[in-house]
């Protein structure tokens, strides 16, 4: 089998690990490759040029080499110009990551939510106190969409235009289905959150909240029920 290359490819480094004494494992999610495995091999050496260069959360410019499931890094520049994550910003940083790795095949290219992870990072970096939690929401949505499980939000099971008086519940196989009350569902959405969250504007405290509620919801039964690691660490937090 013909050994491939790969140059210059933008890239984020989801996670690592060690490997053998010396060398790392790295998770990454390239532009045009997908969620790839590749090896770093001596990154763990005081002087090795990969040494404090494969950072999360930053861009990347990675050529990589090989034919098995897991290719070795060639070359590792970082391209700047991008703070550092920090507290919160930090945190919802890892669960970005978290979902990538649970949920993005392998080898599978997304160039689109490549893009908008890349602009929800810069968002996260940019933002004085801490990040919006409708840009986590936005990024939600864009994933499950670019997973091919995406929302219909402008219009109910039946076809219908959605109204943002009414209240639904959202069903994953039918979509919208609209309540004659809202006690008739425990997740009851009123029209107004879906046609926020389509219009990717979810200033209102209220839609901010449902649309909280309907991707946990969502992201639980595509991840087969797994509680997020990162989800579990934060509630820990918040305990007094």
């Amino acid at each position: 089998m013909e050994r491939h290359r790969v140059d210059g490819q933008a890239a984020f480094v989801l996670h690592a690990y060690p490997f053998r004494e010396t060398s790392l494992i790295v998770e990454a999610f390239a532009r045009d490759f997908g969620r790839i495995a590749l090896l770093a091999r001596g990154a763990r050496r005081p002087r090795s040029a990969l040494r404090g260069v494969l950072m999360a959360f930053q861009p990347l410019e990675l050529s990589w080499a090989g034919k098995g499931e897991i290719k070795t890094i060639m070359k590792a520049e970082w391209q700047g110009g991008q703070p550092l994550l920090t507290g919160k910003s930090l945190f919802c940083g890892y669960y970005l990551n978290e979902l990538l790795l649970n949920l993005l095949p392998r080898e599978d290219a997304h160039a689109r939510l490549f893009s908008v992870y890349a602009e929800t990072l810069r968002r996260f970096a940019g933002e004085p106190k801490e990040p919006k939690e409708s840009d986590i929401r936005c990024f939600e949505r864009a994933f499950l969409q670019e997973l091919g499980y995406g929302l219909t939000l402008k219009h109910d099971d039946k076809g219908q235009a959605i109204d943002p008086t009414r209240y639904y519940a959202y069903e994953i196989e039918r979509g919208p289905v609209r309540l004659r009350e809202v006690g008739d569902s425990a997740l009851a959405v009123s029209g107004k959150t879906l046609l926020d969250l389509d219009a990717e504007d979810i200033s209102n405290p209220r839609s901010l909240l449902e649309a909280k509620q309907l991707m946990r919801t969502l992201i639980a039964h595509y991840t087969g029920g797994k509680g997020l690691e990162t989800r579990k660490i934060f509630l820990e937090l918040q305990e007094p």
